[in-house]
């Protein structure tokens, strides 16, 4: 890997433990020698989570997306100061002043253009009734809210406190339930921890629907990186959306 792939683990790190709501490993150093690439962090593996785990993981990460994140937006409600990585594709966190205009120009559309030659004319069509149609599908958050970004359960573990620390991020400021989406895209947390988070009052009304326009980002960008195989899940969440 590039040493800018690091670097922007490093800098998404920093921005979690900025809020102070959730653990993360401490960073000690990104660089590069002899041609290869590293992120020196603390060791941060526990043997076993605690009792009351998946609460506490649940109201700390609803903390961690009540936090004020305007701070990591320069110019801009929704993006980052900087463009990451979401696994090894490139994400753009371009500022912007709508939540709806951030996700179909950072994260849908060029999924979408890189994916272009997997489509037949009949998804091509619906992509573009559903980039008409995502003023209408998504709601701005009433607070934009700093996200992991790749949150599926590969991305956490259980701290040398034994409680949940967060790891491999891919931030950007946007909805809380982007987030929440990818949680569940594949197989999902425990209902103690959904339960957990919702008191947080940051999912709204309709989110089951609005999770697939979420989930349609992280299964192009699986499209992507690792090929067709991935093609019929994004036409099943084209289906399940139905535009």
């Amino acid at each position: 890997m590039d040493v800018s792939f690091f670097e922007a683990e490093k800098d998404g790190l920093y921005a979690i433990a900025r809020t102070g709501k959730i653990g993360v490993p401490q960073v000690i150093e990104a660089g590069s020698v002899g041609g290869r690439s590293y992120l020196l962090m603390e060791f941060a593996a526990g043997d076993k989570p605690n009792p009351g785990f998946w609460e506490r993981f649940g109201h700390e990460l609803a903390g961690m997306h009540s936090f004020d994140a305007s701070e990591f937006v320069p110019g801009g409600r929704f993006g980052f100061w900087r463009d990451n990585y979401i696994g090894a594709g490139n994400q753009k966190n371009n500022p912007c002043d709508r939540w709806t205009q951030f996700f179909r120009e950072c994260r849908l559309r060029p999924q979408y253009e890189a994916a272009k030659g997997y489509f037949s004319p009949e998804m091509t069509e619906k992509f573009e009734r559903l980039f008409d149609a995502l003023d209408s599908l998504l709601t701005e958050p009433e607070k934009p809210a700093l996200l992991h970004g790749d949150l599926w359960a590969g991305n956490y573990i259980t701290g040398r406190d034994g409680w949940a620390w967060l790891i491999d991020p891919a931030v950007y400021v946007g909805h809380p339930e982007a987030d929440i989406a990818m949680t569940e895209l594949f197989g999902g947390y425990t209902r103690t921890f959904y339960d957990a988070y919702r008191e947080s009052g940051l999912i709204g009304e309709g989110y089951e629907r609005r999770r697939d326009v979420y989930n349609l980002d992280h299964m192009l960008n699986h499209l992507n990186l690792f090929g067709g195989g991935y093609l019929s899940s994004v036409a099943g969440i084209l289906r399940r959306i139905g535009v």
